[in-house]
């Protein structure tokens, strides 16, 4: 992977992150400046970015699980859709270990918070499963976090993982 991509990704993924942690919102420009960047990626290094359907397989998995996530209420759309369009610029030989990288951040940073509501909101939640409050228990855990974050952390994981394949 050329070092110009990996660190354009890093500072872009950056700036996303702080943007959905203080507005728990992805802008859908930043879809679409990805899928201009990949296109212009397939003209400037051929060797690592191409029109096939190896591809497309994650992009459109990440987008199909977002969509299905967005309306079971558990994931924002912008963050599916940046998702989908962030792994158009991953090169395709790097969409499973990064994939790898993003679950288990996914797990570590969803678990923290998951362990943190519990702690936080004990007394409330054994209240609402005695009373079988079932909103109640909804409403505790039901709050969204910021996933652009998460993203961040496995890209920098997945970036140690394959620092020798990076290209300066």
């Amino acid at each position: 992977m050329p070092f110009v991509v990996f660190a354009y990704l890093a500072v872009q993924i950056l700036i996303v992150a702080y943007h959905d942690f203080q507005t728990k919102k992805i802008s859908n420009k930043w879809s679409l400046i990805n899928i201009g960047f990949y296109v212009f990626f397939t003209l400037i290094f051929p060797e690592y970015y191409t029109f096939s359907l190896e591809t497309f397989i994650w992009p459109l998995g990440f987008f199909v699980a977002g969509f299905i996530l967005f309306l079971m209420k558990i994931m924002g759309g912008g963050d599916s859709k940046y998702l989908a369009s962030f792994y158009l610029l991953i090169p395709s030989q790097f969409h499973e270990q990064a994939f790898f990288s993003l679950a288990i951040a996914t797990v570590l940073v969803g678990g923290s918070v998951f362990t943190k509501n519990i702690m936080k909101n004990a007394d409330l939640i054994m209240t609402a499963f005695k009373n079988k409050d079932i909103k109640l228990v909804r409403s505790i855990f039901g709050k969204k976090f910021a996933f652009a974050p998460v993203i961040f952390i496995s890209w920098i994981w997945f970036g140690w993982i394959i620092k020798e394949k990076i290209l300066f």
